[in-house]
């Protein structure tokens, strides 16, 4: 069972609203990443996500599993490499004003407090956005795994949550990847590997969701604390 760590929001060790942090850092990080929207999720191009028909009514949200593997990186005197997170939630129905529904935060069993605050801090500027319900908790991500044909990550040994990805095919066997597009707040990222999911699923709870068949990449992403201009808010609510 996990561990959940309920923080208010204004008093979060690490991702506080409108706090740049002092520290030098730097970060290089591989997502394994799903959602409920169509390959590709058209999130990165609209304010609106996929249209969904559940129970006789049309919904849109993008409900999302993002496992996180730090290649490289520190936080001041942290070192971060290795370290292994976990999000997952939904970006809500309409997010044109940056506003988005819930999230959860997952670190791994395997991180140290150091790590955990100083990757909440980062986390928060990789994802300036604010969120009507931001959660952290404690979890074993004990499958992260990839390679050009596939890629799969387990939270809990997918009790909580999995994603499991397989490459699109393209012209030739080489990955297809999308160029050119921002990830998020990061100003670097070296391309979104199309991977679509054989399943991406949160099982705890009453917002557990399921999918399969719908939208996954593999990307790796590279932000330092030069690029975050002074004062600008981060991950809060």
């Amino acid at each position: 069972m996990r561990k959940v760590v309920f923080w208010a929001i204004g008093a979060l060790l690490c991702m506080s609203l409108g706090h740049s942090s002092p520290a030098d850092w730097a970060i290089n990080a591989t997502a394994i990443e799903a959602c409920s929207c169509p390959q590709f999720c058209m999130c990165y191009f609209n304010a609106h996500p996929a249209a969904h028909h559940d129970h006789g009514q049309d919904h849109g949200y993008c409900k999302f599993n993002n496992a996180y593997k730090v290649n490289k990186g520190h936080f001041g005197s942290t070192d971060l490499a290795g370290a292994k997170f976990w999000i997952n939630g939904d970006l809500g129905d309409d997010f044109s004003q940056g506003q988005m529904d819930w999230a959860v935060v997952t670190f791994d069993k395997g991180t140290s407090p150091a790590q955990r605050q100083a990757l909440g801090e980062i986390i928060g500027h990789v994802f300036p956005v604010k969120w009507k319900s931001l959660q952290t908790a404690e979890g074993s991500i004990d499958t992260w795994t990839f390679d050009k044909d596939q890629a799969h990550a387990t939270l809990n040994g997918g009790k909580t949550a999995e994603v499991k990805l397989k490459r699109f095919q393209g012209m030739t066997n080489e990955p297809a990847v999308l160029k050119n597009v921002k990830y998020w707040g990061t100003p670097r990222n070296d391309g979104f590997v199309m991977m679509p999911n054989e399943i991406e699923a949160y099982r705890e709870g009453p917002k557990a969701y399921e999918f399969k068949g719908t939208n996954g990449f593999m990307l790796t992403f590279d932000m330092t604390s030069k690029d975050v201009p002074t004062g600008k808010p981060s991950m809060g609510n």
